[in-house]
């Protein structure tokens, strides 16, 4: 079914389209005690859904928190499964109008994209320029203003009612990284600056769509403006290749001014000119011109991993299956640099 796109909310409230974000936001969590419970009466808990949204009383449920420490300290945010349908059934409708957009050296959280494409990206680029600037953002996630984000949806989106919905997901999310940052003053900033929304759950589907959102502008800006024809992106990871030195250190210059507009900052100590015949460090891999590596941080946790997952079926707390899924997950990502030796240094141990 295909509504006009002033309709775009009564898309996402269609059944099917409900049904659609169902089946995505289940796949691979059917044991799941909540998806369980949401399957087993499935049609009346959608139209339950859709007369909610439809009538405007939708309101997110409360996250459920945790941390992950690889490859660094992170808070998740886990939201209610009904809400994870919603934010696949919004997807679902506005993330093509942004798809046909986005620019082709974006490559986080994108169909045909990924780690893989990006980091083979990267070394084309290294093989074709001299010199790279690598930035990080400084809390991507958390430093998202949230003002700055509904402005770029709505130079897409038409329906106000989508952009309501939007809204209430991320005032369902203020909050959550109050405790691991602290927002930021600009120039021309003035002290309620500070107290301005901002955050996106990190584990949200929507947060990683809206990272890609709420950053094209300035994907464009480097492509256009700055005429780079050596840049890519993923999440709040990009680098800049040219020949000229000179030149990245100019573009640093402007890239720190173009983000502040966006109210992020990137690691300045990180964010050096190098030669890319020294490596670049790219996603857990470094990158060479002709060959890559694997980062000795992440050699030493897949290690780690791989150990506790062989004494977990050595002690039958696993099934082999389940360690052999581990170890060929490991292989499956590590066989795209030069690793022939690592693999089989590391997987020499797991003998029986």
């Amino acid at each position: 079914m295909s509504f006009p796109s002033h309709n775009q909310f009564g898309e996402i409230c269609s059944f099917s389209n409900l049904l659609r974000a169902w089946r995505k936001a289940a796949k691979g969590k059917r044991s799941g005690a909540s998806v369980a419970r949401f399957e087993c009466e499935l049609a009346d808990h959608l139209l339950d859904l859709k007369q909610d949204l439809e009538s405007g009383f939708y309101q997110p449920g409360d996250y459920t928190h945790f941390f992950i420490h690889e490859p660094k300290r992170r808070r998740i945010s886990a939201a209610p499964f009904r809400d994870r349908v919603v934010h696949h059934a919004l997807c679902n409708v506005i993330e093509p109008l942004f798809e046909s957009r986005f620019i082709a050296d974006s490559y986080a959280n994108r169909v045909g994209k990924g780690t893989h494409r990006a980091v083979h990206r990267c070394q084309q680029l290294a093989r074709k320029y001299d010199y790279v600037l690598r930035l990080d953002i400084i809390k991507h996630f958390p430093a998202m203003d949230h003002q700055v984000l509904l402005e770029t949806l709505a130079q897409v989106l038409e329906d106000e009612r989508t952009l309501s919905l939007i809204k209430a997901i991320l005032a369902s999310g203020e909050g959550v990284h109050d405790q691991e940052y602290q927002p930021v003053l600009f120039e021309d900033d003035d002290l309620l600056a500070l107290c301005r929304p901002s955050g996106l759950p990190i584990g949200n589907l929507t947060s990683q769509f809206w990272s890609n959102c709420y950053l094209h502008p300035f994907d464009l800006f480097i492509k256009r403006e700055l005429a780079c024809s050596g840049y890519l992106r993923y999440v709040d990871d990009f680098a800049l290749f040219s020949n000229s030195k000179s030149q990245l250190w100019e573009w640093k210059c402007a890239v720190r001014e173009k983000l502040a507009k966006r109210r992020l900052q990137f690691h300045e100590n990180s964010a050096q000119v190098i030669p890319v015949r020294r490596g670049i460090p790219w996603l857990g891999f470094v990158v060479y011109p002709d060959y890559q590596r694997i980062k000795r941080r992440k050699v030493v946790y897949s290690k780690r991993i791989l150990s506790e997952r062989f004494d977990a079926w050595q002690m039958g707390k696993i099934s082999f299956a389940e360690f052999d899924a581990s170890v060929q997950g490991w292989i499956n990502h590590v066989r795209y640099a030069d690793t022939w030796g690592l693999r089989r240094a590391v997987l020499r141990k797991f003998r029986w």
